[in-house]
């Protein structure tokens, strides 16, 4: 971790093991760019089903980041 600049989440346990990276980039006096980035290896029954899974994972985190944005943006902060 990185006060202010980047946290990584580490997942070791189940079948898919998961690295999340969260980067933030101040690019504006008010504005802050956040970015996600994720990588996996799955093992097991979720290898074969992984082409199907990434697609619905990046929808899921473009969701989430979409309400992240929302929340922060009407705080008052």
């Amino acid at each position: 971790m990185e006060p202010g600049q980047k946290l990584v989440m580490r997942t070791v346990d189940g079948p898919f093991p998961m690295e999340t990276t969260y980067r933030w980039k101040a690019i504006h006096e008010n504005r802050t760019q956040m970015t996600l980035q994720n990588k996996g290896e799955p093992a097991g029954f979720s290898k074969v089903l992984s082409p199907i899974m990434a697609p619905m994972m990046k929808k899921a985190n473009k969701k989430d980041l979409k309400e992240i944005k929302k929340i922060l943006e009407n705080s008052n902060f």
